[in-house]
């Protein structure tokens, strides 16, 4: 078996589109994707082109690193700085997507709408921070060590572009991840709980985890 990290391309962006989903929900049957988008078909078509617009965005295949394992996407991976990349740039880009998509521009609307309780959890971060998000293993390739190889190497990114510390996130209930983060070096800093997100999502809430660089 050979392994080998690797910068993503515009070729992994239905790889890529498979990472958001699976990373939104986490440990959780619905995440940010499924209630913003409830059909599943024009989803993975949304997070596709998603992946492979003009400009670079969180969900973008550009702030990806992905793990092959001979020759095949096994495990992916993304980081940014917000004020760069971050989530600012993705509202930007969103309607840019539905536009070339065909969806009207309420279908939008109404996407956020329904993310009205996750958007009240999610992390603050300080300037300058390397944001971790987006990490999702394969089924079949898991427990191999992937995620460790990944962080290493999304880690070693950040510093090459001057970060000193990092951020991740995690929803409250996902111990797995938070273990496997801890092991990293991350450390909890603070978490946000609501209890609409955890009577329709499942989870009371996110923690959001930091390290040094």
């Amino acid at each position: 078996m050979t392994t080998r990290i690797i910068d993503a391309t515009k070729d992994h962006a239905e790889f890529i589109a498979w990472v958001s989903l699976a990373a939104a929900r986490s440990h959780l049957p619905r995440g940010f994707w499924d209630f913003f988008i409830p059909d599943e078909r024009e989803r993975m078509t949304y997070l596709t082109r998603l992946a492979a617009t003009t400009t670079p965005h969180p969900f973008h295949h550009s702030m990806f690193l992905v793990a092959e394992v001979d020759g095949r996407p096994a495990a992916g991976m993304c980081g940014f700085f917000e004020e760069e990349n971050g989530f600012a740039v993705l509202g930007s880009v969103m309607p840019e997507v539905d536009r070339a998509l065909g969806r009207p521009p309420e279908a939008g609307r109404e996407g956020m709408a329904r993310l009205g309780p996750f958007m009240t959890v999610t992390p603050e971060h300080p300037p300058r921070a390397w944001i971790v998000e987006n990490v999702a293993t394969l089924p079949e390739f898991r427990r191999r060590g992937l995620v460790a190889r990944l962080m290493d190497a999304m880690l070693e990114r950040g510093v090459a572009r001057g970060a000193g510390l990092s951020d991740i996130g995690v929803f409250i209930g996902n111990d797995p991840a938070q273990l496997a983060y801890e092991k990293a070096g991350f450390r909890v800093a603070s978490e946000k709980r609501n209890a609409e997100l955890e009577r329709t999502w499942g989870s009371p809430g996110i923690r959001l985890l930091r390290r040094e660089l």
